[in-house]
């Protein structure tokens, strides 16, 4: 149940796993984590040189990934339980992933400004979030517009490099 959006076809992931080119080796956070699906992909595509962080806050959805780690054999993926508000990583990262996580994230440009030194000189940050329209996204404000995001993200000290239209209902866009 914690992977079925995210693993649906219409959500992209391939497409998404495309766009972010991650080469083996590379070290990445994968923050609000869920069930762990990206985080699983990510672990591919960085091999077992590489290094994922999947970050949460939910105690359950951790318990659900250490289990799923240990059946996969997935021993590249270290699971990092966070309170909402901060993120300790033991190293910097070339990406740091958020997929439908942002708008749950209090105080954004503190956030972001801070988990710059998460983050390799180099290093990217991908948000994908919802764009808002109709549904539950809106009635329970679980979107954040991209503009918001862009605007945000430049007064936390970054800059975007893409900003891609792949996703039908929700914003994709990369930042260094």
């Amino acid at each position: 149940m914690f992977n079925r959006q995210a693993a649906d076809p219409k959500s992209k992931p391939d497409e998404i796993l495309k766009v972010l080119a991650l080469q083996a080796g590379q070290k990445v956070a994968d923050i609000g984590a869920g069930g762990g699906y990206f985080s699983f992909r990510f672990s591919e595509a960085v091999s077992s040189q590489g290094r994922v962080y999947a970050v949460e806050t939910d105690s359950g959805k951790i318990e659900f990934m250490k289990k799923s780690i240990a059946e996969k054999g997935a021993g590249n993926i270290e699971v990092v339980l966070v309170k909402k508000e901060e993120v300790t990583l033991s190293e910097k990262v070339d990406l740091i992933f958020l997929r439908n996580v942002y708008h749950h994230i209090p105080n954004r440009v503190e956030y972001f400004a801070k988990l710059k030194e998460s983050l390799k000189p180099e290093g990217r940050i991908a948000i994908v979030e919802h764009k808002g329209g109709a549904g539950l996204h809106r009635i329970f404000e679980h979107r954040v517009t991209g503009e918001t995001i862009i605007e945000e993200m430049t007064k936390a000290g970054y800059r975007v490099i893409g900003n891609l239209d792949i996703l039908p209902k929700q914003s994709f866009i990369i930042f260094q």
